[in-house]
């Protein structure tokens, strides 16, 4: 490739990043959560999945996972388990059910992103969800996931 055809293509990407950001973050879809400082860089969704299906409990460094959940109802939980289980929270109850029998709980159920943020910024293994458009210090996005709800609310 030319040089001054590198040159164009590179200018193209960093103003398209420039702008991406200038934007602000995003307002819909779902940004997976770790405490600030997280070992894990990163989450797939297929791993993912086998961490709130409590499939995978410990991380790589022998830390017990705490996954947490919103409530079934929230429009959030609804949009990751499509997602992550290509199901509906609903959907998942005979599984949740079967492995209750085998002394396996579902991950705790908090009532708010905000509580979410909190658990999952001072417990250390948690991993949780909220919408872009609350994230803030305290925690590290590891995944994001672009399809989802808008954001209700914008931060302050």
């Amino acid at each position: 490739m030319p040089l001054s055809r590198r040159c164009a293509l590179l200018l193209s990407t960093l103003l398209l990043g420039h702008l991406a950001l200038a934007q602000g973050p995003p307002t819909q879809g779902i940004a997976v959560i770790m405490a600030d400082g997280s070992t894990e860089p990163f989450l797939s969704i297929a791993k993912l999945a086998l961490i709130f299906k409590r499939k995978q409990t410990f991380w790589a460094n022998g830390q017990r996972i705490q996954p947490v959940n919103l409530p079934p109802a929230h429009p959030l939980r609804r949009a990751f388990s499509q997602q992550v289980f290509a199901r509906s929270p609903e959907d998942l109850d005979d599984y949740w059910r079967d492995m209750y029998f085998h002394g396996v709980l579902p991950p705790f159920v908090l009532a708010s992103e905000e509580a979410v943020i909190r658990f999952v910024a001072t417990t250390p293994g948690a991993v949780g969800y909220v919408s872009p458009c609350v994230l803030d210090h305290r925690v590290t996005v590891v995944l994001r996931l672009y399809e989802g709800p808008a954001c209700a609310h914008q931060p302050q």
